[in-house]
Formats: C-alpha cells, sequence, structure tokens
C-alpha cells in the first residue's frame, strides 16, 4: 500500500520509518556518496525535526518498506530555498501553499525484488511517482518542486511525469543539479496511469471511521 505519515502517525508506522532511514542512507550516503547527515545506521538531517509528512510504500501490516519519499510545504524552511538556491531564477517565487517540495525519494530494489519479481527498479521508481501525483492531487497540492540530477528527467518522462526545469547550477556534486515543478493535475494524473497501464490508484486516503470528536462523545454518553 501507498500511504501518507504525518506527525501524529510517526509511532503507528515506527517499524516502516526505521527503514526508510536505514534506506536512505544506504542509497543517498553509501551508493551515491552524497554529503549528507549519518547518524549510525540512519540518514537524518535537519529537516526530518520538523515534522514532514513522507509517502511510504509499505506491505498493508506496516512491517517492511520498498520506498519513500519526505513532503514538505515550500510555506517553511526547505532544502530548495536552504541549499540549493542557486539551482532557480531569482525572480521565480515557488513559495505557496499549493507548492510543495519533494526529496529523498528512494526504492528498496533488494525488497521490491523479493515481493514483487515482475516490478523492475524503473517500474517501482514509476508508481512512486504516481502515487505522489495521485496523493499530492487529493490533498490540494498543484505544483511538486524538486531538485534532481539531468538523466532523471528521462525516468519522469517515462512515467508520464510532466517537468519544467527552472534551472540548474553546478558546484553540489559531480553532475549538475536541476530545479524542477512537476504538474499535478487530472490530466497528468491520467497520462501517468496510461503509461503505466494501470486504472485503479495505488494512494487512497485512509478515513477513519470514526472521528476523534465522535470517539469522545461516545465515551462521554
Amino acid at each position: 500500500m501507498f500511504a501518507i505519515i504525518q506527525a501524529h502517525e510517526y509511532q503507528k508506522y515506527a517499524a516502516v520509518l526505521d527503514q526508510m532511514f536505514r534506506l536512505r542512507k544506504k542509497v543517498f550516503a553509501d551508493t551515491l556518496g552524497w554529503d549528507v547527515p549519518v547518524i549510525g545506521p540512519y540518514e537524518r538531517d535537519s529537516y526530518d525535526s520538523l515534522s514532514p509528512a513522507y509517502l511510504v510504500w509499505c506491505n498493508d501490516s506496516r512491517t517492511r518498506l520498498y520506498g519513500g519519499m519526505r513532503l514538505m510545504p515550500t510555506t517553511g524552511p526547505t532544502l530548495l530555498y536552504d541549499v540549493f538556491r542557486e539551482t532557480f531564477p531569482a525572480a521565480a517565487d515557488l513559495i505557496a501553499p499549493g507548492i510543495w517540495e519533494g526529496t529523498r525519494m528512494c526504492i528498496d530494489e533488494e525488497a521490491i525484488a523479493r515481493d514483487f519479481p515482475n516490478i523492475d527498479a524503473g517500474r517501482a521508481f514509476s508508481m512512486m511517482l504516481l502515487a505522489l501525483c495521485e496523493c499530492a492531487l487529493d490533498h490540494g497540492i498543484h505544483t511538486m518542486i524538486s531538485n534532481y540530477e539531468p538523466y532523471l528527467k528521462r525516468v519522469y518522462k517515462r512515467a508520464g511525469a510532466e517537468v519544467e526545469e527552472l534551472g540548474r547550477a553546478d558546484g553540489y556534486g559531480k553532475y549538475p543539479v536541476c530545479c524542477g515543478a512537476f504538474e499535478v493535475s487530472d490530466r497528468v494524473l491520467r497520462k501517468m496511469r496510461a503509461a503505466l497501464g494501470l486504472t485503479l490508484p495505488l494512494y487512497v486516503r485512509h478515513v477513519p471511521a470514526r472521528s476523534v470528536v465522535t470517539q469522545f462523545l461516545e465515551m462521554a454518553a
């Protein structure tokens, strides 16, 4: 399943989040060699202390992670403005309630190959992107902003995603870093589902059977 984890649900998804931070270290620090904060077996930075939301792909029992990413509103601190400001023009205003930043997207290729042998890494990454579009659309987000290396544009295209490159800059690593704006709309969603041959949504918002207020009133009755 694909689920959004907000701060009040961190404990509920504790095992999944633990695996996600371990996976981030394996992918970004160990494999890609990025200069990112590593704490023991985890990759965590200061933005993980700001109660961000996480989009995760996990099993129904919330015991095994297949992929994840961090989502943050651009109305607060973001990597985009704090670290990668040189990757987009000064005239671009990317701060708005409907614009969110997506960072640290990664998949666990070994776990996916073990449990979903018919899904290769490319399709798995595309599924994460599709779930992100569904999730963002469901929560009133019209644009996702992300920094990426140029080769990923081919991956986005195969997934049916539409990204406008706003700019790029050198000096962050071996390759230039681009800043892209991803459109979130019903049209793009249909295009992405067609690219993957899917009709049913991957992400479905969880709606409690009873609200907290209802449960309180029932207890007080």
